[in-house]
């Protein structure tokens, strides 16, 4: 029996890169736990050696990395300080942004002269044919590259916003974490690969590894 829970999408199998799911064991006896395991592992031809692993498992390697994490945090935070403004700037994209929506606006204007041009005087229509689908295709690249470069725009941003939110919870960690706290895990892990029973990796939202 499978099920959805807070560690969906976040376990990762470092053998064949699939997510973990969620299984429920002995679901109508006393025995009952859930476990996770590689969604690729029973699927046909070589399985996965990786391990399952039970919640309570997850939660303490969780507590365990927070721990160590938390030991680094004048350095990470001092790290992100150093590089985020040349890391997330959108400066150069921005300017081109600004560049390719002129452009945009030149061809398209220049579409309408031509239709409207073809509407009130006789033109070969051979020569109109090729200068309006030129004219179209011009403005299909650069609309295509003004979506590339809004986007890259967004992933900057949305990235400085994800670290940034990360380190103020991380910089709120004062004490020893000793029980699992749920909008910690959302918080902070990024996702978690799992190699072996001794090699499991909890990458942050900052890109810091952390083995456990």
């Amino acid at each position: 029996q499978s099920s959805v829970g807070i560690f969906s999408s976040k376990i990762k199998c470092g053998d064949c890169g699939s997510w973990y799911g969620s299984k429920v064991w002995h679901s109508n006896d006393k025995y009952r736990r859930i476990i996770w395991q590689c969604n690729h592992k029973f699927n046909g031809g070589e399985k996965c050696k990786t391990p399952h692993l039970d919640e309570e498992t997850v939660k303490e390697l969780f507590i365990k990395a927070v721990n160590i994490l938390t030991t680094e945090k004048e350095e990470i935070i001092a790290n992100f300080q150093t590089i985020k403004g040349r890391l997330f700037d959108t400066g150069e994209l921005e300017i081109e942004q600004s560049r390719l929506q002129e452009e945009l606006n030149v061809v398209a204007e220049l579409i309408q002269q031509c239709v409207r041009e073809n509407a009130h005087v006789a033109l070969d229509q051979e020569e109109y044919q090729t200068r309006y689908r030129g004219l179209v295709e011009r403005f299909d690249r650069t609309k295509a590259r003004l979506d590339e470069v809004e986007h890259g725009i967004k992933e900057k941003q949305a990235q400085k916003e994800k670290i940034e939110l990360f380190l103020e919870e991380l910089n709120r960690q004062e004490d020893v974490v000793t029980e699992f706290d749920e909008d910690q895990w959302y918080s902070l892990v990024d996702f978690v690969t799992v190699f072996n029973k001794e090699d499991i990796r909890f990458t942050f939202k900052d890109g810091t590894e952390i083995k456990v």
